[in-house]
């Protein structure tokens, strides 16, 4: 095993592969509201998920997942992650979530933990460093567990593991600003987190931010940020990668992820949401080619009754995983994104992956890749 990650697009030798094992249901808090707080329009006529009744940290609902989709779920990643070793590439996996786990908890809160399925999302890979992100969900405080063995193995041939600071995550750790801020969210309306209340734990506005929150193009990273927690997580980064790296802040892109609005997929291309993600890169990036494909199909997403809770917009399958700089796995369901990359002259590997809009992920977010060819390049200059 060796970690040797720098970028999302050359050739890809080992990967992490999430699990979706005894993933039914979501633990719903003021913290979870806050992270999905965006819904965009045109797919359903209501919010992309019904509200609750009332927030703060008294406030929780466990929002049962029908044991069908958990179970395809399951067999579509399985299958993601036989794909990827057909192809050829070292596939590592978490520890899986046991059926009827024990709730975790911290100062002042408990919640019910998640399946390490979207790892992507609290780890962040660069070079031969394991970073482990501060979470902003409390259901996925201690997901990195179940990662850890992985994790070991790679530390024990030689890989550097760090842990960046961990919130407390009280209801004033939140930087609400994004969340009420109507004018600067991508799609449709938005309804306020309202009434945080105090703790005795509180220590003010926490750095909160997510691996997927940064795009690696080698020497470079573009991060989002979109309110303060995020600013305090890349204060952080900047001065532990002091000298090694180049960071740049992009300000909301997106309330959190970048990976549903821009990927790299070979130095000089991004696949983007739309060519307007442009004028908010750094000035040596707006030269690439944006590939931009057609609006989603509403045809290729499963209907789903009211009382599923519908997490990511109609992009998720804009979050593809490249292999090398020529090929690129895409939800098979997406005929316009792969006639799009065909046409680019990629090659595309369909996969399935039916209930990417209950589970918030797609192929990128349920990888993480701990070993790619590429050297710490410098892509800008």
């Amino acid at each position: 095993m060796r970690l040797h990650s720098h970028d999302d697009f050359t050739p890809l030798r080992e990967i992490i592969v999430g699990s979706a094992a005894h993933y039914l249901s979501h633990d719903r808090d003021v913290t979870f509201e806050l992270f999905h707080h965006e819904n965009l329009t045109g797919f359903r006529s209501d919010w992309a998920y019904p509200r609750l009744a009332a927030t703060g940290s008294a406030t929780v609902q466990s929002w049962s997942i029908k044991q069908r989709y958990a179970d395809e779920l399951h067999e579509d990643v399985e299958a993601l992650a036989a794909t990827l070793a057909g192809l050829g590439i070292t596939v590592h996996r978490p520890l899986p979530l046991p059926p009827n786990p024990a709730p975790i908890a911290g100062l002042g809160w408990q919640a019910a933990p998640t399946p390490a399925l979207n790892i992507r999302d609290n780890t962040l890979i660069l070079g031969d460093e394991i970073i482990e992100t501060p979470p902003a969900i409390r259901s996925r405080y201690l997901e990195t567990r179940l990662l850890a063995p992985v994790y070991r193995r790679y530390y024990d041939s030689g890989a550097r593991w760090t842990t960046m600071p961990r919130p407390v995550l009280t209801d004033l750790s939140f930087d609400l600003s994004y969340a009420r801020d109507t004018t600067t969210t991508l799609g449709g309306p938005t309804e306020p987190v309202d009434d945080p209340q105090p703790s005795a734990y509180d220590v003010g506005v926490e750095m909160m931010l997510d691996g997927a929150q940064v795009l690696r193009l080698g020497r470079d990273l573009v991060v989002n940020i979109a309110q303060d927690n995020h600013r305090h997580g890349v204060d952080w980064l900047e001065r532990h990668l002091a000298g090694r790296y180049r960071i740049h802040r992009v300000h909301r892109m997106a309330d959190n992820h970048i990976d549903s609005m821009l990927l790299a997929l070979r130095p000089g291309v991004f696949l983007a949401r739309h060519d307007g993600i442009r004028d908010l890169l750094p000035e040596a990036l707006r030269s690439w080619r944006f590939i931009v494909p057609p609006e989603p199909d509403p045809g290729a997403f499963p209907t789903y009754d009211d009382s599923d809770l519908v997490l990511t917009s109609p992009y998720i399958d804009l979050n593809v995983l490249s292999v090398d700089p020529d090929t690129v796995l895409v939800n098979e369901d997406c005929t316009g994104l792969i006639k799009t990359l065909e046409a680019e002259g990629f090659t595309v590997v369909p996969v399935r992956h039916r209930h990417r809009r209950l589970f918030g992920g797609g192929f990128h977010c349920f990888t993480l890749d701990t070993h790619r060819e590429g050297a710490c390049e410098d892509y800008l200059t």
